[in-house]
Protein backbone atom coordinates (compact mmCIF):
# COMPACT_ATOMS: atom_id res chain seq x y z
CA UNK A 1 0.00 0.00 0.00
CA UNK A 2 1.56 3.05 -0.78
CA UNK A 3 2.98 5.89 1.88
CA UNK A 4 1.07 8.46 1.55
CA UNK A 5 -2.56 6.45 1.20
CA UNK A 6 -4.41 7.86 5.22
CA UNK A 7 -4.54 6.40 8.60
CA UNK A 8 -7.86 5.96 8.09
CA UNK A 9 -8.39 4.41 4.27
CA UNK A 10 -5.55 1.91 5.48
CA UNK A 11 -8.03 1.19 8.26
CA UNK A 12 -11.21 1.19 5.97
CA UNK A 13 -9.04 -1.07 3.48
CA UNK A 14 -8.11 -3.03 5.96
CA UNK A 15 -11.84 -3.98 7.37
CA UNK A 16 -12.21 -4.57 3.71
CA UNK A 17 -10.10 -6.76 3.23
CA UNK A 18 -10.79 -9.13 6.30
CA UNK A 19 -12.98 -11.75 4.74
CA UNK A 20 -12.29 -15.12 4.41
CA UNK A 21 -13.55 -18.31 2.17
CA UNK A 22 -16.64 -19.84 3.68
CA UNK A 23 -16.83 -23.75 3.26
CA UNK A 24 -20.52 -22.59 3.30
CA UNK A 25 -20.13 -20.74 0.18
CA UNK A 26 -18.10 -23.54 -1.30
CA UNK A 27 -20.66 -26.41 -0.39
CA UNK A 28 -23.68 -24.20 -1.48
CA UNK A 29 -21.56 -24.34 -5.20
CA UNK A 30 -21.28 -27.50 -5.08
CA UNK A 31 -25.07 -28.31 -4.83
CA UNK A 32 -25.79 -25.68 -7.41
CA UNK A 33 -23.70 -27.35 -10.27
CA UNK A 34 -25.88 -28.84 -13.32
CA UNK A 35 -28.81 -26.46 -12.37
CA UNK A 36 -30.19 -23.76 -15.03
CA UNK A 37 -32.24 -21.28 -14.47
CA UNK A 38 -33.51 -18.15 -16.17
CA UNK A 39 -31.41 -14.97 -16.02
CA UNK A 40 -33.38 -12.10 -14.48
CA UNK A 41 -30.71 -9.60 -14.47
CA UNK A 42 -31.09 -5.97 -16.46
CA UNK A 43 -27.80 -5.73 -18.19
CA UNK A 44 -27.49 -2.16 -19.70
CA UNK A 45 -28.51 -2.73 -22.95
CA UNK A 46 -31.15 -5.47 -23.30
CA UNK A 47 -31.59 -4.95 -26.88
CA UNK A 48 -29.26 -4.50 -29.80
CA UNK A 49 -29.42 -0.93 -32.10
CA UNK A 50 -27.26 0.47 -35.12
CA UNK A 51 -26.10 3.08 -32.54
CA UNK A 52 -25.16 0.41 -29.23
CA UNK A 53 -23.69 -1.75 -31.45
CA UNK A 54 -21.41 0.98 -32.83
CA UNK A 55 -20.42 2.36 -29.46
CA UNK A 56 -20.29 -1.73 -28.03
CA UNK A 57 -17.33 -1.70 -30.55
CA UNK A 58 -15.55 1.45 -30.41
CA UNK A 59 -15.87 0.86 -26.41
CA UNK A 60 -12.61 -1.53 -27.00
CA UNK A 61 -11.09 -0.03 -29.95
CA UNK A 62 -12.89 -1.42 -33.16
CA UNK A 63 -14.19 0.58 -35.98
CA UNK A 64 -14.60 -2.26 -38.69
CA UNK A 65 -17.37 -1.06 -40.64
CA UNK A 66 -19.74 -3.98 -40.52
CA UNK A 67 -20.26 -3.57 -37.07
CA UNK A 68 -19.84 1.36 -37.19
CA UNK A 69 -20.95 1.83 -40.87
CA UNK A 70 -24.90 0.70 -41.62
CA UNK A 71 -24.25 1.96 -45.24
CA UNK A 72 -21.33 -0.29 -45.58
CA UNK A 73 -22.61 -3.39 -43.65
CA UNK A 74 -25.70 -3.42 -46.36
CA UNK A 75 -23.10 -4.39 -48.85
CA UNK A 76 -21.87 -7.21 -47.32
CA UNK A 77 -22.99 -10.75 -47.21
CA UNK A 78 -25.48 -10.27 -43.75
CA UNK A 79 -27.28 -7.66 -45.67
CA UNK A 80 -27.12 -4.74 -42.89
CA UNK A 81 -24.88 -4.05 -39.38
CA UNK A 82 -24.66 -7.23 -37.22
CA UNK A 83 -22.88 -6.95 -33.85
CA UNK A 84 -19.59 -7.99 -32.72
CA UNK A 85 -20.62 -11.77 -31.74
CA UNK A 86 -18.58 -10.73 -28.05
CA UNK A 87 -21.44 -7.89 -27.28
CA UNK A 88 -23.77 -11.23 -26.70
CA UNK A 89 -22.00 -11.48 -23.73
CA UNK A 90 -23.52 -7.47 -22.28
CA UNK A 91 -26.79 -7.56 -24.06
CA UNK A 92 -29.71 -9.19 -21.69
CA UNK A 93 -33.23 -8.69 -21.26
CA UNK A 94 -34.64 -10.86 -17.31
CA UNK A 95 -35.98 -13.61 -18.57
CA UNK A 96 -39.44 -14.77 -17.34
CA UNK A 97 -39.89 -18.34 -14.87
CA UNK A 98 -39.15 -19.09 -11.70
CA UNK A 99 -35.53 -18.74 -10.24
CA UNK A 100 -33.37 -21.55 -9.32
CA UNK A 101 -34.31 -22.34 -5.45
CA UNK A 102 -32.45 -20.32 -3.08
CA UNK A 103 -30.20 -23.52 -2.23
CA UNK A 104 -29.16 -24.22 -5.78
CA UNK A 105 -28.07 -20.67 -6.92
CA UNK A 106 -24.79 -21.21 -5.44
CA UNK A 107 -22.80 -19.62 -2.96
CA UNK A 108 -22.51 -15.78 -2.22
CA UNK A 109 -18.80 -14.98 -1.45
CA UNK A 110 -19.40 -11.23 0.08
CA UNK A 111 -16.45 -9.92 0.87
CA UNK A 112 -14.32 -12.13 -1.51
CA UNK A 113 -12.61 -10.37 -4.81
CA UNK A 114 -13.54 -12.27 -7.64
CA UNK A 115 -11.05 -12.45 -11.09
CA UNK A 116 -12.71 -13.05 -14.57
CA UNK A 117 -9.87 -15.30 -16.29
CA UNK A 118 -10.68 -16.58 -19.59
CA UNK A 119 -13.76 -17.72 -21.06
CA UNK A 120 -14.81 -20.09 -23.69
CA UNK A 121 -17.64 -18.74 -26.49
CA UNK A 122 -18.94 -20.87 -28.97
CA UNK A 123 -21.38 -18.67 -31.23
CA UNK A 124 -24.31 -19.77 -33.75
CA UNK A 125 -26.08 -16.80 -34.80
CA UNK A 126 -24.99 -12.70 -35.54
CA UNK A 127 -26.66 -10.52 -33.53
CA UNK A 128 -29.16 -7.84 -35.69
CA UNK A 129 -30.74 -4.58 -34.78
CA UNK A 130 -33.75 -4.93 -32.78
CA UNK A 131 -32.67 -8.46 -31.65
CA UNK A 132 -33.10 -8.77 -27.78
CA UNK A 133 -31.05 -11.22 -25.82
CA UNK A 134 -32.22 -13.21 -23.05
CA UNK A 135 -30.09 -16.26 -21.43
CA UNK A 136 -30.46 -19.12 -19.22
CA UNK A 137 -27.67 -19.68 -16.54
CA UNK A 138 -26.09 -21.97 -13.93
CA UNK A 139 -22.99 -23.09 -12.50
CA UNK A 140 -21.30 -25.69 -14.40
CA UNK A 141 -18.28 -26.68 -12.29
CA UNK A 142 -16.12 -25.66 -9.03
CA UNK A 143 -13.01 -26.39 -8.20
CA UNK A 144 -10.92 -25.25 -4.61
CA UNK A 145 -7.56 -24.50 -5.22
CA UNK A 146 -4.01 -23.53 -3.38
CA UNK A 147 -2.75 -20.45 -5.65
CA UNK A 148 0.52 -18.20 -5.38
CA UNK A 149 -1.53 -15.21 -5.63
CA UNK A 150 -3.62 -15.45 -2.91
CA UNK A 151 -3.56 -19.12 -1.03
CA UNK A 152 -6.58 -21.31 -1.22
CA UNK A 153 -8.88 -19.67 -3.91
CA UNK A 154 -12.23 -21.15 -5.53
CA UNK A 155 -12.85 -21.41 -9.54
CA UNK A 156 -16.09 -21.60 -10.88
CA UNK A 157 -17.44 -22.06 -14.35
CA UNK A 158 -20.65 -20.48 -15.10
CA UNK A 159 -22.36 -21.14 -18.29
CA UNK A 160 -24.52 -18.92 -20.23
CA UNK A 161 -26.95 -19.89 -22.96
CA UNK A 162 -27.97 -16.13 -25.13
CA UNK A 163 -31.29 -16.42 -27.16
CA UNK A 164 -33.04 -13.60 -29.02
CA UNK A 165 -36.38 -13.26 -28.72
CA UNK A 166 -37.54 -15.73 -31.41
CA UNK A 167 -36.33 -18.49 -29.07
CA UNK A 168 -32.99 -18.84 -31.29
CA UNK A 169 -29.72 -20.02 -29.61
CA UNK A 170 -26.99 -17.28 -30.62
CA UNK A 171 -24.18 -18.23 -28.74
CA UNK A 172 -22.66 -20.46 -25.29
CA UNK A 173 -20.63 -18.17 -23.13
CA UNK A 174 -18.38 -20.16 -20.33
CA UNK A 175 -16.84 -18.10 -17.51
CA UNK A 176 -13.97 -18.39 -15.32
CA UNK A 177 -13.47 -16.58 -12.25
CA UNK A 178 -11.35 -16.84 -9.48
CA UNK A 179 -12.41 -16.53 -6.01
CA UNK A 180 -9.50 -15.32 -3.30
CA UNK A 181 -9.35 -13.86 -0.05
CA UNK A 182 -7.95 -10.15 -0.55
CA UNK A 183 -5.97 -9.99 2.46
CA UNK A 184 -3.93 -13.17 1.46
CA UNK A 185 -3.14 -11.92 -1.55
CA UNK A 186 -2.09 -8.82 -0.05
CA UNK A 187 0.13 -10.42 2.68
CA UNK A 188 1.41 -12.44 -0.16
CA UNK A 189 2.98 -10.03 -1.92
CA UNK A 190 3.77 -12.21 -5.59
CA UNK A 191 3.18 -8.80 -7.66
CA UNK A 192 5.08 -6.49 -5.27
CA UNK A 193 7.86 -6.13 -7.57
CA UNK A 194 6.09 -4.95 -11.04
CA UNK A 195 7.66 -2.14 -12.16
CA UNK A 196 5.87 1.12 -12.90
CA UNK A 197 6.26 1.68 -16.67
CA UNK A 198 7.40 5.46 -17.81
CA UNK A 199 7.38 5.61 -21.53
CA UNK A 200 9.09 7.88 -23.46
CA UNK A 201 8.40 9.35 -26.81
CA UNK A 202 10.37 7.44 -28.90
CA UNK A 203 8.54 4.03 -27.14
CA UNK A 204 5.14 5.37 -27.51
CA UNK A 205 5.68 6.46 -31.05
CA UNK A 206 6.41 2.25 -31.70
CA UNK A 207 3.67 2.31 -30.32
CA UNK A 208 1.83 4.02 -32.88
CA UNK A 209 3.49 2.34 -35.81
CA UNK A 210 1.29 -0.53 -34.93
CA UNK A 211 -1.90 1.30 -34.68
CA UNK A 212 -1.22 3.04 -37.65
CA UNK A 213 -0.73 -0.08 -40.04
CA UNK A 214 -3.51 -1.94 -38.38
CA UNK A 215 -7.15 -1.97 -40.34
CA UNK A 216 -9.81 -4.99 -40.58
CA UNK A 217 -9.45 -7.29 -43.18
CA UNK A 218 -13.14 -6.30 -44.22
CA UNK A 219 -14.78 -6.94 -47.77
CA UNK A 220 -12.11 -8.70 -49.28
CA UNK A 221 -12.60 -12.85 -48.41
CA UNK A 222 -10.10 -14.46 -46.62
CA UNK A 223 -10.32 -17.40 -48.73
CA UNK A 224 -9.57 -20.79 -46.90
CA UNK A 225 -7.51 -22.24 -50.08
CA UNK A 226 -5.05 -19.42 -49.44
CA UNK A 227 -4.12 -20.02 -45.81
CA UNK A 228 -1.61 -22.22 -44.62
CA UNK A 229 -0.83 -23.81 -41.43
CA UNK A 230 2.29 -21.61 -39.81
CA UNK A 231 0.66 -18.68 -41.28
CA UNK A 232 1.33 -15.27 -39.06
CA UNK A 233 -1.53 -13.26 -37.94
CA UNK A 234 -0.71 -9.13 -38.45
CA UNK A 235 -0.12 -7.76 -35.21
CA UNK A 236 -2.15 -5.55 -33.34
CA UNK A 237 -1.37 -3.69 -30.04
CA UNK A 238 -3.87 -2.37 -27.16
CA UNK A 239 -2.97 0.30 -24.99
CA UNK A 240 -1.08 1.72 -23.22
CA UNK A 241 -4.01 1.22 -20.38
CA UNK A 242 -5.34 4.33 -18.68
CA UNK A 243 -8.57 4.76 -16.68
CA UNK A 244 -10.01 6.28 -20.22
CA UNK A 245 -10.42 2.85 -21.26
CA UNK A 246 -12.33 1.70 -18.66
CA UNK A 247 -14.59 4.80 -19.03
CA UNK A 248 -15.43 4.32 -22.44
CA UNK A 249 -16.09 0.18 -21.68
CA UNK A 250 -18.56 0.90 -19.36
CA UNK A 251 -19.91 3.75 -21.62
CA UNK A 252 -19.92 1.53 -24.56
CA UNK A 253 -22.33 -1.09 -22.19
CA UNK A 254 -20.08 -3.36 -19.99
CA UNK A 255 -22.14 -2.84 -16.92
CA UNK A 256 -20.87 -5.70 -14.21
CA UNK A 257 -24.26 -6.95 -13.24
CA UNK A 258 -25.39 -7.43 -11.03
CA UNK A 259 -23.09 -5.18 -9.13
CA UNK A 260 -22.97 -2.78 -11.68
CA UNK A 261 -22.34 1.41 -11.57
CA UNK A 262 -24.98 3.55 -10.37
CA UNK A 263 -25.22 7.03 -9.10
CA UNK A 264 -27.47 9.01 -7.00
CA UNK A 265 -30.19 8.16 -5.55
CA UNK A 266 -30.10 4.93 -7.72
CA UNK A 267 -26.80 4.29 -6.13
CA UNK A 268 -27.92 4.97 -2.65
CA UNK A 269 -30.25 1.99 -3.57
CA UNK A 270 -27.37 -0.41 -4.25
CA UNK A 271 -25.53 0.72 -1.04
CA UNK A 272 -28.47 -0.65 0.80
CA UNK A 273 -28.68 -3.93 -1.41
CA UNK A 274 -24.94 -4.47 -1.82
CA UNK A 275 -23.28 -3.05 1.22
CA UNK A 276 -20.65 -5.49 1.55
CA UNK A 277 -19.61 -4.21 -1.97
CA UNK A 278 -18.61 -0.58 -1.31
CA UNK A 279 -15.41 0.50 0.69
CA UNK A 280 -14.62 4.18 1.52
CA UNK A 281 -12.62 6.00 -0.57
CA UNK A 282 -9.93 8.26 0.81
CA UNK A 283 -12.71 11.21 1.01
CA UNK A 284 -14.50 8.65 3.20
CA UNK A 285 -17.33 8.18 0.48
CA UNK A 286 -18.54 4.48 -0.33
CA UNK A 287 -17.12 3.74 -4.11
CA UNK A 288 -17.56 0.47 -5.40
CA UNK A 289 -15.30 -2.52 -4.95
CA UNK A 290 -14.63 -2.58 -9.01
CA UNK A 291 -12.50 0.33 -8.43
CA UNK A 292 -9.23 -1.69 -8.59
CA UNK A 293 -10.03 -1.24 -12.23
CA UNK A 294 -8.81 2.74 -11.28
CA UNK A 295 -7.91 3.05 -8.13
CA UNK A 296 -4.47 2.18 -7.22
CA UNK A 297 -4.53 2.42 -3.76
CA UNK A 298 -7.62 0.14 -3.54
CA UNK A 299 -5.88 -1.87 -6.23
CA UNK A 300 -2.52 -2.48 -3.93
CA UNK A 301 -5.03 -3.02 -0.83
CA UNK A 302 -5.90 -6.33 -2.28
CA UNK A 303 -2.47 -7.24 -3.37
CA UNK A 304 -1.19 -5.52 -6.53
CA UNK A 305 0.79 -3.16 -7.33
CA UNK A 306 -1.89 -0.70 -9.31
CA UNK A 307 -5.21 -0.87 -11.37
CA UNK A 308 -5.59 -3.32 -13.38
CA UNK A 309 -8.20 -3.87 -16.74
CA UNK A 310 -11.03 -6.30 -17.06
CA UNK A 311 -10.78 -9.62 -17.78
CA UNK A 312 -13.52 -8.96 -20.20
CA UNK A 313 -11.91 -6.06 -21.72
CA UNK A 314 -9.21 -8.52 -22.69
CA UNK A 315 -11.92 -11.17 -23.98
CA UNK A 316 -12.71 -8.32 -26.16
CA UNK A 317 -9.39 -6.93 -27.62
CA UNK A 318 -8.57 -10.97 -28.57
CA UNK A 319 -12.36 -10.75 -30.53
CA UNK A 320 -10.95 -7.53 -32.40
CA UNK A 321 -8.07 -9.20 -33.41
CA UNK A 322 -9.34 -12.45 -35.05
CA UNK A 323 -12.25 -10.59 -36.79
CA UNK A 324 -9.39 -8.10 -38.06
CA UNK A 325 -8.23 -11.08 -39.86
CA UNK A 326 -10.45 -12.95 -40.47
CA UNK A 327 -12.86 -10.31 -42.90
CA UNK A 328 -16.47 -10.14 -43.02
CA UNK A 329 -17.18 -13.17 -44.55
CA UNK A 330 -16.07 -15.48 -42.04
CA UNK A 331 -17.27 -16.59 -38.77
CA UNK A 332 -15.89 -16.90 -35.83
CA UNK A 333 -16.85 -20.44 -34.12
CA UNK A 334 -15.35 -20.55 -31.04
CA UNK A 335 -13.08 -18.65 -29.02
CA UNK A 336 -11.05 -19.87 -25.90
CA UNK A 337 -9.05 -17.21 -23.80
CA UNK A 338 -6.88 -17.76 -20.33
CA UNK A 339 -5.69 -14.70 -18.66
CA UNK A 340 -2.86 -15.47 -17.08
CA UNK A 341 -1.12 -12.29 -15.37
CA UNK A 342 -2.86 -9.10 -15.03
CA UNK A 343 -3.04 -5.90 -17.36
CA UNK A 344 -1.75 -3.19 -15.22
CA UNK A 345 -2.24 0.67 -15.69
CA UNK A 346 0.26 2.13 -18.20
CA UNK A 347 0.87 -1.40 -19.54
CA UNK A 348 0.76 -2.38 -23.12
CA UNK A 349 -0.26 -5.49 -24.74
CA UNK A 350 0.61 -6.63 -28.32
CA UNK A 351 -1.44 -9.40 -29.78
CA UNK A 352 -0.24 -11.94 -32.15
CA UNK A 353 -0.76 -15.32 -33.23
CA UNK A 354 -0.12 -17.95 -36.26
CA UNK A 355 -3.01 -20.37 -37.98
CA UNK A 356 -2.24 -23.79 -36.32
CA UNK A 357 -4.67 -26.16 -38.36
CA UNK A 358 -7.06 -26.63 -41.11
CA UNK A 359 -9.94 -28.98 -41.52
CA UNK A 360 -13.52 -29.40 -43.48
CA UNK A 361 -15.95 -30.59 -41.16
CA UNK A 362 -20.11 -30.34 -41.55
CA UNK A 363 -19.83 -28.34 -44.66
CA UNK A 364 -17.50 -25.85 -43.11
CA UNK A 365 -13.79 -24.59 -44.37
CA UNK A 366 -12.64 -24.12 -40.83
CA UNK A 367 -9.12 -22.90 -39.49
CA UNK A 368 -7.87 -23.00 -35.62
CA UNK A 369 -5.94 -20.34 -34.83
CA UNK A 370 -3.55 -19.66 -31.55
CA UNK A 371 -3.40 -16.05 -30.07
CA UNK A 372 -2.08 -14.54 -27.51
CA UNK A 373 -0.97 -10.90 -25.78
CA UNK A 374 2.62 -9.68 -24.16
CA UNK A 375 2.83 -7.09 -22.28
CA UNK A 376 5.88 -4.64 -22.65
CA UNK A 377 7.82 -6.57 -19.84
CA UNK A 378 7.86 -9.67 -22.29
CA UNK A 379 4.93 -11.38 -20.07
CA UNK A 380 2.79 -13.75 -21.61
CA UNK A 381 -0.46 -12.20 -19.87
CA UNK A 382 -2.86 -14.17 -22.12
CA UNK A 383 -2.97 -17.22 -24.52
CA UNK A 384 -6.08 -18.53 -26.76
CA UNK A 385 -7.75 -20.69 -29.23
CA UNK A 386 -9.79 -19.65 -32.08
CA UNK A 387 -11.90 -21.63 -34.87
CA UNK A 388 -13.02 -19.73 -37.75
CA UNK A 389 -14.81 -20.53 -40.45
CA UNK A 390 -13.74 -19.28 -43.83
CA UNK A 391 -15.37 -18.75 -47.26
CA UNK A 392 -14.18 -21.23 -49.77
CA UNK A 393 -13.34 -20.86 -54.00
CA UNK A 394 -14.33 -24.47 -53.93
CA UNK A 395 -17.22 -24.85 -51.39
CA UNK A 396 -18.62 -21.81 -51.29
CA UNK A 397 -20.15 -18.68 -48.48
CA UNK A 398 -19.41 -19.93 -44.99
CA UNK A 399 -22.52 -21.56 -43.24
CA UNK A 400 -23.94 -20.91 -39.82
CA UNK A 401 -23.30 -23.66 -37.15
CA UNK A 402 -26.42 -25.45 -35.94
CA UNK A 403 -26.20 -25.27 -31.91
CA UNK A 404 -26.73 -28.48 -29.98
CA UNK A 405 -30.19 -29.80 -29.94
CA UNK A 406 -30.86 -30.39 -26.27
CA UNK A 407 -29.91 -26.48 -25.95
CA UNK A 408 -32.16 -25.19 -28.90
CA UNK A 409 -35.26 -27.53 -27.17
CA UNK A 410 -33.97 -25.87 -23.89
CA UNK A 411 -34.23 -21.86 -25.37
CA UNK A 412 -38.00 -22.64 -26.97
CA UNK A 413 -38.94 -24.30 -23.49
CA UNK A 414 -37.66 -21.16 -21.31
CA UNK A 415 -39.15 -18.52 -24.03
CA UNK A 416 -42.84 -20.50 -23.54
CA UNK A 417 -42.26 -19.90 -20.13
CA UNK A 418 -41.34 -16.12 -20.60
CA UNK A 419 -44.35 -15.61 -22.23
CA UNK A 420 -46.51 -17.02 -19.82
CA UNK A 421 -45.61 -15.03 -17.55
CA UNK A 422 -46.31 -12.32 -19.60
CA UNK A 423 -49.39 -12.78 -20.28
CA UNK A 424 -49.90 -13.58 -16.37
CA UNK A 425 -48.30 -9.98 -15.63
CA UNK A 426 -50.37 -8.28 -18.69
CA UNK A 427 -53.75 -10.26 -19.24
CA UNK A 428 -55.40 -9.49 -22.89
CA UNK A 429 -57.89 -7.11 -22.14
Amino acid sequence: MSADTSAAQQQEFAKATEAVLQDSDIERDRAAVGHVGPNKEQEYFSTATVENIRNFAYSYGDDNPLFCDPGYARSTRWGGPIAPAIMQGVLNAPLGGERLPRELRGGSYRGIHAFVSGGTWDWYAPVRPDDTLYSFSGLESVEVKTSEFAGRSVIRVTRDVKMNQRGEVVGVYRTLVINTERRKAREKGKYAGVETPSWTDEELAKVDEIYGAEQPRGAEPRWYEDVSVGDTLPAMVKGPLTTTDMIVFHAGGYGFVPYGLRTGRINYRNRQRIAPFYIKNEYGVPDVAQRVHWDSAWAQAIGTPRAYDYGVLRECWAHHFLTDWAGDDAWVLRQHDELRKFNYQGDVQYFGGEVTGKRKEADRCIVDVEFHATNQRDERTLRGEASIALPSRQDGPVLLPTPPADLARKAIEMLQVHGESLRVSHPAG
